[in-house]
């Protein structure tokens, strides 16, 4: 089988199973075809995910959810045609097909060195955990272990894994521990400074200690999550959207525990029993702008949700990126133990 004909999918199949491909295929893109092999569209790890948000229901068929007018090129058209037709419409890949729009190749631009990842991620590193002590009483929550590693080591290493090697530790309590494990980042592969919060100052408001404005749009995450996130998806979709800042969101579900009544004045209308509801939740990643912290105050306290208010009021744009993949708030003791089964037993 040819590289590119394991991104192919039929019209019928899922959006479910056209994920799976997506994310095996590690190409955040997939080709759809009907039964005769023509081409039918193209589906995006972006446009899943819009999908996820708009409520599509992941047994709907993918024709549902791909773009329907894709761009794409002729067998005949020279090599130089088919790349400036990639550079017209800044895409990655671009389907090839022959008179009767059978797809016989899919042409890929060269993708960058996954070790020039020059996006900076700033780490949010200086909680006093306090809901997981005692465990927090003699050591920061990011150093605490989970499969023989702190887990801070294990955020910096998925970041490592698509070649972002640029941090930012924002610290405070027992900031010690942290600076005297990971120093400079030398032994981890990567390059590592700090900003000390001396007071408690917000996920957005230690962004105002930074002492130069970043250049191009950077990560910022809390340091007490676990996660499989496809970083280069994350920073694609928040660069597809234009916008501002991102803002990663969980589908969270909740339970009403009663019979839910609705009415039309005093005439009972329908009884619906202990129904589920389903909102979505900040999962605590975000991707912001340069001109994102323009917004954030000096040496006073704010938190991210209200440096997206902000950045809502004043008319720009903010977005969500679904996190469709594994996640851990490890914000109590059981979430700790959750992830200790997760990546396996360890002390502490």
């Amino acid at each position: 089988m040819k590289h590119w004909e394991t991104i192919v999918v039929h019209a019928e199949q899922t959006l479910l199973k056209t994920m799976k491909i997506i994310d095996d295929a590690s190409l955040q893109f997939a080709v759809v075809v009907n039964k005769e092999n023509q081409l039918l569209g193209t589906v995006t790890d972006g446009d899943i995910r819009r999908s996820i948000l708009r409520g599509e229901e992941l047994n709907t068929s993918i024709s549902n959810v791909m773009n329907k007018k894709p761009v794409f090129a002729y067998e005949f058209n020279t090599r130089n045609e088919c790349l400036d037709i990639l550079t017209k419409y800044n895409l990655k890949q671009l389907p090839i097909v022959n008179k009767e729009k059978q797809l016989v190749d899919i042409i890929f631009k060269e993708l960058r060195n996954l070790q020039e990842g020059s996006n900076t991620v700033i780490l949010m590193v200086g909680g006093l955990g306090a809901r997981l002590r005692p465990l927090t009483d003699n050591i920061p929550k990011p150093m605490l272990k989970v499969g023989n590693k702190p887990i801070l080591e294990i955020i910096i290493e998925g970041f490592k894994r698509y070649g972002y090697t640029n941090f930012i530790l924002s610290v405070n309590y027992k900031k010690e521990m942290i600076q005297n494990y990971f120093q400079s980042g030398e032994a981890f592969g990567v390059n590592i400074t700090y900003i000390e919060e001396t007071k408690r100052m917000g996920t957005a408001g230690a962004l105002s200690l930074l002492c130069e404005k970043p250049t191009k749009p950077v990560f910022v995450m809390n340091g007490d999550l676990l996660t499989q996130v496809n970083f280069d998806q994350l920073m694609q979709f928040h660069n597809e959207q234009e916008a501002v800042a991102t803002m990663c969101v969980r589908e969270y579900e909740y339970q009403i525990p009663y019979g839910v009544i609705k009415t039309e004045s005093a005439k009972l209308v329908s009884i619906q029993e202990k129904p589920i509801h389903k909102s979505f939740v900040n999962a605590g990643i975000y991707v912001l702008n340069p001109e994102a912290f323009d917004y954030i105050p000096k040496d006073v306290f704010f938190d991210m949700p209200t440096l997206f208010e902000t950045i809502i009021a004043d008319n720009k744009v903010a977005s969500i990126f679904p996190i469709r993949e594994y996640w851990l708030d490890i914000g109590r003791m059981d979430d700790f133990e959750k992830a200790k089964l997760d990546y396996g037993e360890s002390s502490v």
